[in-house]
């Protein structure tokens, strides 16, 4: 069972990784961590990107889990989700922290 979990924890880790390995995910999730809520009108406002573009993003971290969005018609609402992204940091934490070198230069 451990070894199931820890496969599990590192497709976990590997699927947020993935989804935050691009600048501009990057800047979505800091703009979305600082606000309640907003709309996809205030994510294209921050971003100087074609609508389409930013749709393609949110989709990406939307399918990772790390934010959520509800349709509220017209519009569309999005949030971190704070459950993955608690789980997200625990998981770094522990694989950062799990992994720190003791030597300092370690090809020498």
């Amino acid at each position: 069972m451990e070894n199931k979990n820890r496969v599990l924890n590192q497709e976990r880790i590997a699927r947020f990784a993935k989804a935050m390995g691009h600048p501009t995910r990057i800047a979505i999730l800091q703009f979305l961590a600082k606000q309640s809520t907003c709309y996809f009108g205030d994510i294209h406002e921050e971003l100087p990107i074609a609508k389409a573009t930013v749709s393609q993003h949110l989709k990406e971290l939307k399918d990772a889990g790390l934010i959520q969005g509800e349709v509220e018609t017209p519009k569309v609402k999005y949030c971190i989700n704070r459950e993955n992204w608690r789980l997200a940091k625990e998981l770094f934490g522990e694989f950062f922290n799990n992994t720190l070198l003791e030597k300092e230069d370690c090809c020498k």
